[in-house]
């Protein structure tokens, strides 16, 4: 354990009592939990396993407004959603950036007729294709609700002939194709984690624990146990904030206050090395519908084309996966829209699958499911505990705000702050052309080489502070210009690693990129030994668990024979 976080666990076993406490280090709880920092309030996060490694991990990548969400009538969310997705772009530009959209249409009038009966007259079911008429009325909507202070372009249609012209390897059957903007996000839980640090940064009275679980509830104290140490220790508090996801029901079981809030759906991508299917992108992001109705994305990020996702019933109780059908099923959509570019299952360098938050439904299709939140508050046990359910990435800035205000209120504290325009970590000052990038290069982090754009694009602007530590120690690589062992340190004393899978998933890109060898392995593992104190046991299981998740969770297949010769 690292002193410094045995010196956060020690503070807080020791306080006793804070405010606040909120479990879940998702998105959504690290957004509630950087608002009421930034109110003053005494604030206590645990999450059991790393921040952002659950659902905020298993994203698509996108922070979108949602135009499907039209479809089911769901108005005030795609408002919301388009605004923060806005706010983003501005607040988080070294994380959110416009992404360019393409959609490939194969009739005119298909579903337009149908449509209005789904959110007029609430008739569900399978929807029917979605022909050109039916998006361009969709795209307009969308547009609108952008308003006048935009950061995007309004949408385009182009005929088939154009729409070849622009992507020549699209399915010839083609008949239209809209292009619209919405924005990606290019590593979600390095955003988390810098939203996180705002939090932290902002209030002396304000804690984050990773690798500690919530286990009971007891008069006006929430029981919790380090998985790291083993220790057992209670934190009293004014208000309980369960910020679990599509783990709020299993939560408030073990906290003594059953609920049946939840009924989330499981979402399953891939991730394939196979440069021809990222060309013919053409750098943008190809969504459209399968046969069977779902809307599905083909994206290119990292030199890697991600392709998804899914809408199955899960049971949170289980780990997701993505299956061996899901994978049939991704292989197949691409060949629906590239059907000349071969593709196989051997190209695939990581798979990953989360469940989606959402609120229990009797929807025959789980598309039709509501993606809006609310916030419920129990103070039937005295001690409130107020459940989120529901949510989503795009809306967290305003989801923390709202359930922040739900909290200040129960503690009779006043809003001293908004969050909204506020600059998230590294995006404060971030350089958003070519030649401004260039100019900050040169001037925050000189000398760097090959290693400042990686900083930049990893930290954002706060890659001026690690590269002053790298400069300051003799520094070496650990894998070229991606990975050394001096910035392993600035990891471990500012960015919360306590495993080596914490390195590998969500510190850096290099599970997502494919890029992980068993000897990249063992050379993190043993830097991380020197700097956690690991001996040789404790750095040989590490090795094999961060193995055995990759294989489990993410069809990465390692050999383990050199960690353990």
């Amino acid at each position: 354990m690292s002193t410094s976080r045995r010196n956060v666990v020690t503070q807080v076993r020791d306080a006793g009592r804070t405010q606040v406490v909120i479990i879940g280090g998702g998105i959504n709880g690290i957004a509630t939990f950087r608002d009421l920092a930034l109110q003053g309030v005494n604030v206590v996060l645990v999450e059991r396993g790393d921040f952002a490694s659950g659902a905020s991990a298993a994203s698509s990548h996108m922070v979108h407004g949602g135009i499907r969400y039209l479809e089911n009538g769901e108005f005030r969310l795609v408002r919301e959603s388009v605004r923060e997705r806005n706010d983003l772009l501005n607040t988080a530009p070294h994380f959110v950036r416009p992404l360019k959209t393409t959609v490939p249409i194969y009739s005119f009038w298909s579903g337009l007729f149908r449509a209005p009966l789904r959110f007029v007259f609430g008739r569900r079911g399978k929807p029917a294709e979605r022909g050109a008429a039916l998006i361009k009325i969709g795209l307009t909507m969308y547009d609108l609700f952008v308003g006048p202070r935009r950061r995007t372009p309004w949408h385009t249609f182009r005929g088939r002939a154009a729409s070849l012209r622009e992507l020549p390897r699209l399915n010839p059957r083609v008949k239209f194709t809209a292009t619209y903007f919405d924005a990606s996000m290019h590593d979600p839980e390095r955003l988390a984690l810098d939203v996180l640090t705002d939090g932290l940064k902002s209030n002396r009275a304000a804690h984050a624990l990773n690798y500690v679980e919530a286990t009971g509830f007891t008069g006006d104290a929430v029981e919790v146990r380090d998985l790291v140490s083993g220790e057992e220790f209670s934190i009293a508090a004014d208000v309980v904030v369960n910020a679990t996801g599509p783990w709020a029901d299993l939560t408030n079981a073990a906290l003594g206050t059953p609920t049946h809030f939840m009924g989330g759906t499981k979402g399953s991508h891939i991730v394939l090395d196979n440069p021809e299917l990222v060309a013919a992108t053409g750098g943008r992001e190809i969504f459209f519908e399968h046969s069977d109705g779902r809307i599905v994305l083909i994206y290119p990020l990292k030199g890697r084309a991600m392709v998804g996702t899914t809408d199955i019933e899960a049971d949170p109780a289980q780990p997701a996966r993505c299956t061996a059908e899901e994978v049939d099923y991704f292989l197949d959509l691409i060949g629906d829209v590239f059907p000349d570019i071969p593709v196989s299952r051997d190209e695939i360098v990581y798979r990953f699958s989360g469940i989606r938050p959402l609120p229990a439904s009797d929807e025959s299709n789980n598309a039709q499911i509501s993606r809006d939140y609310r916030v419920v508050i129990d103070s039937s046990r005295g001690i409130p505990l107020v459940t989120l359910v529901g949510g989503k990435w795009t809306t967290f800035r305003s989801l923390g705000e709202t359930l922040s205000n739900a909290v200040l209120d129960l503690v009779g504290a006043p809003r001293a702050i908004s969050t909204r325009g506020r600059p998230i970590g590294g995006g404060r000052d971030f350089p958003t052309t070519r030649r401004a990038r260039g100019v900050w290069l040169r001037s925050r982090v000189p000398g760097s080489g090959t290693r400042g754009p990686v900083l930049l694009d990893r930290y954002g602007t706060r890659a001026a502070q690690v590269w002053r530590v790298l400069e300051d120690h003799d520094d070496v690589p650990i894998l070229g210009d991606r990975l050394s062992t001096w910035e392993l340190a600035w990891m471990v004393d500012h960015e919360h690693v306590v495993h080596l899978s914490d390195v590998i998933l969500r510190r850096t890109d290099l599970a997502f990129t494919g890029s992980v060898t068993p000897e990249l392995l063992e050379d993190v593992a043993r830097n991380l030994a020197q700097l956690l104190d690991w001996d040789e046991a404790r750095t040989a299981a590490e090795i094999s668990a961060t193995v055995e998740e990759l294989r489990d969770a993410h069809g990465v297949e390692l050999s383990t024979e050199s960690a353990h010769a």
